[in-house]
């Protein structure tokens, strides 16, 4: 029996992980573009930044430690150009030739591409998207001959981007066309805290715009916004990614709203063809509605899902809550579940609830401030959660999950037990706080 996987990410290489622990004898194949494996993008901006020293230093596992210690073989460097989901056959390319390998399970693990708007000058020389360690080491190398940087996209990883280049001297300018930054993480209000604190650090930010065109002779010389013109001798696309789907619609797999249908169980249309990560669609805990969760996280899930399914393990993947967070210098911010806005948008009528606190004891040196936003629907429960602050957001997101997950309402919120210590927190836990406030807003 045989596992191909197509693609070596969070996804990919947790599905061939997982499938190894149940089953010793399976042949598993992962098929990928990549030269490195066992890595992730998502460190890539604090390489940049100098807080993790290389970019080796992210790179986990090679393809020999696969084989060695698990044997999964890896073909690095390789094309997937051609699935027949009748012979159950793939077609591979690799240093100009072509290969067939037969399969019994194939799992697409083929992630996503940056989306690149079709503007002028997108292919001059010191443009970048941020996606592969390559993309970095690239980025890296380029920024060393830069005195100015723009980034088109005020997402976490354009932001991120950011203040790395701001840390390193560069003078950086950020683009974005939605009217706050951070538009699919936080509402305005919580966003705009996200903003002062970029621009105290020297981030310039334009709001309400696009990148137009990017001009330059044969490199990047600058971008136009408005009717302006801005300096810049890099720029970086962190304008979204876009699922690849192209492998499942040759393989004959249903494609839904946004990317590869699958069901709980992670199966495609086809029984013998999984997919999980960035290419898949997803079920939103709260509004059932299908959507799209790019974090490594739910690759990971899924991976686990998919390969017991594979070696006769019964397991579903549950919808999501899209649980991010991330770190911009000394700010750390994180979402869960529904904003204020989507919620809106859902039709779903809610209550806020805030808390502005301390992380620590506020006699104990070293606290930091920390502001919570939190959201519930009519009948009290809790659909989503906001945070900005100077530590221990993650942690408060996480517990903020499982509440969503299991129905918590305000009332149970506001009078949870939660630990105490001076060095640790405030004996009144900000996020009961929240929950107090919202409390107090209910009929």
């Amino acid at each position: 029996m045989r596992t191909i996987i197509i693609g070596s990410g969070a996804g990919g290489l947790t599905t061939a992980s997982t499938i190894r622990k149940y089953d010793k004898d399976m042949e598993v194949v992962v098929i990928t573009m990549d030269k490195y494996v066992a890595y992730s993008p998502c460190a890539i901006p604090y390489v940049i930044e100098g807080e993790i020293k290389s970019f080796e230093d992210i790179i986990m596992h090679t393809p020999e430690d696969y084989k060695k210690e698990r044997n999964i073989d890896i073909i690095t460097e390789a094309k997937v150009v051609d699935v027949n989901s009748k012979e159950n056959k793939v077609v591979y390319e690799k240093d100009g030739e072509k290969f067939e390998l037969d399969y019994d399970y194939l799992v697409l693990a083929t992630g996503g591409t940056p989306f690149v708007p079709p503007i002028e000058g997108k292919d001059l020389e010191g443009v970048f998207t941020v996606r592969t360690v390559e993309d970095g080491m690239k980025i890296d190398e380029y920024a060393k001959k830069s005195k100015s940087v723009v980034v088109a996209g005020a997402g976490a990883i354009g932001l991120e981007m950011a203040y790395a280049f701001k840390k390193r001297g560069l003078d950086v300018t950020v683009v974005e066309m939605a009217p706050q930054i951070l538009p699919r993480a936080l509402d305005p209000d919580m966003a705009e805290k996200v903003k002062e604190y970029l621009e105290k650090e020297g981030v310039k930010i334009i709001l309400n715009k696009p990148v137009e065109k990017i001009v330059g002779k044969d490199k990047v010389e600058g971008v136009v916004v408005g009717n302006k013109i801005i300096e810049a001798d890099m720029v970086i696309m962190a304008t979204g990614v876009r699922p690849n789907i192209e492998l499942a619609k040759k393989a004959g797999c249903e494609i839904g709203r946004w990317a590869i249908k699958v069901n709980e169980r992670m199966q495609t249309s086809i029984p013998n063809i999984y997919a999980v990560g960035d290419c898949v669609e997803v079920v939103d805990f709260v509004t059932k509605q299908v959507t799209l969760s790019p974090f490594g996280t739910t690759a990971v899930r899924q991976g686990k899902v998919a390969a017991k399914n594979i070696v006769g393990i019964k397991a579903e993947f549950s919808p999501v809550l899209n649980a991010m967070v991330s770190k911009i210098g000394g700010l750390e911010l994180g979402g869960v579940g529904l904003s204020a806005l989507s919620a809106n948008q859902n039709g779903i009528s809610v209550i806020v609830g805030r808390c502005k606190a301390l992380t620590r004891a506020r006699y104990y040196p070293g606290g930091k401030p920390i502001e919570i936003k939190m959201i519930f629907d009519k009948n009290g429960n809790v659909v989503g959660c906001q945070i900005v602050g100077g530590e221990r957001v993650a942690e408060r997101i996480d517990a903020m999950s499982i509440a969503i997950f299991k129905g918590v309402r305000v009332d149970e919120l506001a009078n949870m037990e939660f630990c105490y210590a001076p060095p640790v927190s405030m004996v009144n836990e900000p996020l009961a706080l929240a929950a107090e406030d919202a409390l107090e807003k209910f009929d």
